[in-house]
């Protein structure tokens, strides 16, 4: 194993990795949600005018849906998730906005991390996240959050210490690269993240927690004395960390058991009344059989006539008998996106 002393910090690399470390350790308590708002949040008890955990974690899963409909990238989620936190950890905020909040949480952080073609328009996000707000009423609330967290947005979260935690372990071990696998820590920060109670661990504590918990599993010895060093270099509390990795193997022993609805597999139901569905454009819910194209010779004028008027036949067929009211239901598959299809 190589070692972390006055050579390792020698090197051109050492010293950049260790200085984005030591910048984000100064940055993140400056970008963690107020734990006195979030405490508040953990005692209140369900009823319909009061925010409690539970209508939070619900929320997280649905901007999880979300990431993965218009496929954002996990750093938009995890942005989406810590300005949604250190909003409600700051106003007390009633249930009946909490869509709205989080639409706007969603694509405050779309800006912020994706490219601008990548980013989904106000109006799509609306109609996907069927949450019940006007366009007018996004912007005003997404001026409301900017305000309050004063235009501070862009966060030092948990996954920016993952993925560099991750780098620094792999670059100093002798072991296969791939061995640690950052997509897999990657969905396992997105769980803890749809646990409100995480909200208030520090993220490099939480990040630490991870990849130690991984690691443990590969029962490598040299990737734990290199994490050990790194934890030693973040100056993470024992007790702290001990504390935060119990909670943190729980949560992933509940997430990993068949009995755990994962955020992966949740679709989005989008409902429409039958005269609504009636009016679909019947490529929505049918896919016409094209024509097989000849690979040799020329394009037939008079074939391609007549496979037109055959598909055109075919959606005046599908036109004239209207879907039935069990027909009014679609399912947007998560993992295959924009596809619109009857239940089976």
């Amino acid at each position: 194993m190589k070692d972390f002393g006055a050579e390792y910090l020698a090197g051109r690399e050492g010293v950049q990795l260790f200085g984005l470390l030591n910048l984000y350790l100064e940055q993140e308590e400056r970008f963690q949600p107020r734990e006195k708002g979030l405490s508040l949040i953990e005692a209140t008890s369900e009823n319909d005018n009061t925010l409690c955990p539970r209508l939070r974690n619900t929320k997280v899963e649905d901007l999880r849906s979300l990431t993965n409909f218009f496929g954002s990238c996990t750093e938009t989620f995890v942005l989406a998730v810590n300005i949604l936190d250190r909003f409600l950890a700051l106003m007390k905020v009633k249930p009946k906005h909490l869509s709205c909040i989080g639409v706007c949480c969603f694509l405050l952080a779309a800006r912020i991390v994706e490219e601008e073609c990548n980013v989904p328009s106000t109006h799509d996000v609306i109609r996907i996240s069927q949450c019940k707000c006007t366009a007018s009423d996004i912007k005003r609330m997404e001026k409301i959050i900017s305000e309050k967290l004063h235009y501070e947005l862009e966060a030092t979260t948990a996954l920016n210490f993952l993925h560099l935690y991750h780098t620094i372990v792999v670059y100093h071990t002798s072991e296969r690269k791939e061995i640690l696998s950052l997509d897999k820590l990657e969905a396992q920060l997105k769980a803890c993240n749809c646990r409100l109670t995480f909200s208030k661990a520090k993220p490099s504590v939480l990040a630490l927690c991870l990849l130690n918990l991984e690691i443990e599993t590969l029962q490598s010895i040299e990737l734990l004395e290199i994490l050990l060093l790194v934890k030693k270099h973040s100056k993470v509390n024992d007790t702290e960390f001990i504390y935060w990795r119990e909670l943190v193997s729980k949560c992933l022993a509940e997430y990993s058991s068949p009995e755990c609805c994962k955020p992966d597999l949740k679709k989005l139901v989008w409902i429409v009344s039958r005269r609504t569905a009636q009016n679909l454009h019947n490529s929505y819910y049918s896919v016409p059989e094209l024509p097989t194209i000849p690979e040799g010779g020329g394009f037939d004028e008079s074939e391609s006539e007549d496979s037109c008027e055959d598909m055109s036949c075919g959606e005046e067929s599908l036109s004239s008998s209207p879907p039935s009211d069990q027909e009014c239901t679609f399912f947007f598959n998560l993992k295959v996106a924009q596809t619109l299809c009857f239940p089976s």
